[in-house]
């Protein structure tokens, strides 16, 4: 199947993108949860499911192959009576549990066509998390070699088949197993045995397997994650390039006596308010569940599960859109200590302006930016600032005049950048003189570009300012000055002290600066005046 035509993206946002996906049975939206249903029984319905908003769903296309040859005959849609979307794992979970199953790649590829499913996995050789670095070798090798023997069997053109990527915790072995992936003839990718990683709670782990699956993948393509059904780690999976996951989570919780919220899993006896507005919540209250018999209660826990899951993925999708995924994460992932420390990881994977965050996130956004604390700096919005400031041409200013930050947003059209710009202008000063302001986060900003998204766009909490400031260190200025109230200076003075004192010999009495030891030919003729009222600074102005 043509990737330009079944898989189209339709919005971005961090790595994370909503598309429509089209197979040969129906079309649905991604990123998207497949609830997985056991092909032979049903406890709930897949005409409810589909109800519920799901319009994809994964069963085991082995387990209609090894117990029932009757049911093969009539199709996999006919078997769960669903007219939506179906992906079938070809016994690659059983491989993982029982360590090998009757049947070849090959026949199993034949059989997924037979049965007609839309969406089709290989048949794979997992990993598993307690591989050996040995075995786990061995399981990419079989995997790749499945992947090909199986494209030679294929006839039909109208399903999606996919390969998943083996390697385990062996990153290299993952990076590898997807860059000779990417070159075969496939629609779509899926990591592979990471069920086994999120049952640990090892989130991080999670983040570096993406990364390293990712960064080797065609980002043209679907990606699916296996076994992902947990509300913590979904908003993060999916702006790590997720596309599509599967789970039995629902039903598995569920027979466990356990309630999917937004904070993670609840036990229901520790539950005494439903604080969801699904059909369940909504008919019983805490204790009437609890008091239901025990094969009622887990069917009724486990439609809870589904909308619960399904709700998830419709905020993730919201997050996208609006372009506040970043947000979303980020308020997510503080629910659980691991789940904020994959975060905090991905925040470092992921950092800087050519990053895979940076690259599905659109360059002028509707909403403003909130800057809650330091985690929020690294967002790609403000990396693309700082790396836009290192090419801006200083070659012709030769003093600059740094101001203080005002309430009007743009600072261009503040009171004291008008006034300013009036000497400026009026002396003819404008091509050798930058007039910048202090900005909480990013620093030192030429007021000509603080209408530029996202520097006018941005509410911060914090009143960090970076490590370093381009403007400060990018040349060798002849005359600073500062117009700093007392005020002011106790905001950002310090910080100012610091970046002058990286690069100037500081006298920080008056701020007067001699050659400095550290960069004595960049600091020679430089002087720093500091003014702390309006009409003093006038007369520096006037002076240059």
């Amino acid at each position: 199947m043509n990737p330009e035509h079944f898989f189209e993206i339709k919005s971005c946002d961090l790595a994370g993108r909503i598309a429509n996906l089209r197979t040969k049975s129906s079309q649905f939206e991604t990123p998207a949860l497949l609830p997985v249903i056991h092909p032979l029984r049903q406890s709930i319905s897949c005409k409810d499911i589909q109800k519920m908003g799901y319009d994809a769903v994964m069963t085991n296309a082995y387990t209609i192959y090894s117990k029932s040859s009757q049911e093969s005959k009539r199709g996999v849609h006919e078997i769960l009576d669903f007219k939506g979307s179906i992906m079938t794992d070809s016994g690659g979970y059983q491989v993982l549990e029982f360590g090998s199953v009757d049947v070849s790649p090959e026949e199993m590829a034949r059989y997924e066509e037979q049965i007609g499913s839309d969406i089709a996995i290989i048949l794979d050789k997992p990993t598993g998390l307690e591989a050996t670095r040995k075995i786990a070798k061995e399981t990419v090798e079989e995997t790749l070699r499945a992947a090909r023997s199986t494209r030679q069997v294929l006839t039909r053109d109208d399903m999606i088949w996919t390969v998943p990527v083996q390697g385990g915790k062996y990153l290299d072995l993952v990076r590898r197993s997807a860059k000779l992936s990417s070159t075969l003839d496939y629609d779509c990718f899926a990591l592979g045995s990471p069920v086994e990683v999120m049952e640990e709670y090892d989130f991080s782990l999670l983040v570096d397997m993406i990364d390293s699956a990712k960064r080797n993948l065609p980002s043209n393509k679907p990606f699916h994650l296996f076994g992902a059904g947990h509300p913590l780690i979904l908003p993060l999976a999916v702006a790590l390039g997720c596309d599509m996951f599967d789970s039995a989570s629902y039903m598995l919780y569920a027979k466990k006596d356990r309630y999917i919220s937004t904070s993670g899993t609840i036990r229901l006896s520790q539950l005494e308010y439903l604080g969801c507005p699904c059909q369940v919540c909504s008919s019983y209250n805490a204790n009437e569940l609890k008091k239901t018999n025990k094969e009622e209660r887990t069917i009724l826990l486990a439609r809870h599960n589904l909308e619960a899951l399904q709700q998830t993925m419709r905020e993730i999708k919201q997050a996208i859109w609006e372009g506040r995924l970043w947000e979303l994460v980020s308020t997510t992932t503080r629910k659980h200590p691991k789940s904020f420390e994959a975060y905090k990881l991905a925040l470092g994977s992921y950092n800087g302006p050519n990053s895979a965050f940076a690259s599905g996130t659109p360059r002028f956004k509707e909403r403003g930016l909130f800057i809650l604390d330091e985690t929020d700096l690294a967002r790609p919005e403000v990396a693309r600032h700082r790396a836009y400031m290192k090419n801006i041409d200083l070659k012709l200013k030769t003093a600059l005049l740094i101001l203080p930050e005002t309430r009007t947003k743009p600072f261009l059209k503040s009171d004291i950048f008008e006034e300013v710009s009036k000497i400026i202008f009026g002396r003819g000063l404008s091509d050798t003189i930058l007039a910048v302001y202090v900005c909480p986060n990013y620093g030192l900003v030429p007021a000509e570009i603080s209408d530029i998204y996202p520097l006018s766009q941005t509410m911060t909490a914090s009143e960090q300012y970076p490590e370093e400031d381009f403007v400060l260190h990018s040349k060798k200025w002849e005359r600073i000055c500062l117009l700093s109230t007392n005020a002011a200076w106790d905001k950002c003075g310090g910080w100012l002290t610091n970046q002058f004192s990286k690069y100037f010999k500081v006298d920080e009495r008056n701020l007067r600066i001699s050659s400095s030891p550290q960069q004595p030919n960049r600091a020679i003729g430089t002087r720093i005046s500091r003014s702390k009222s309006y009409r003093s600074f006038k007369k520096m102005i006037r002076s240059l």
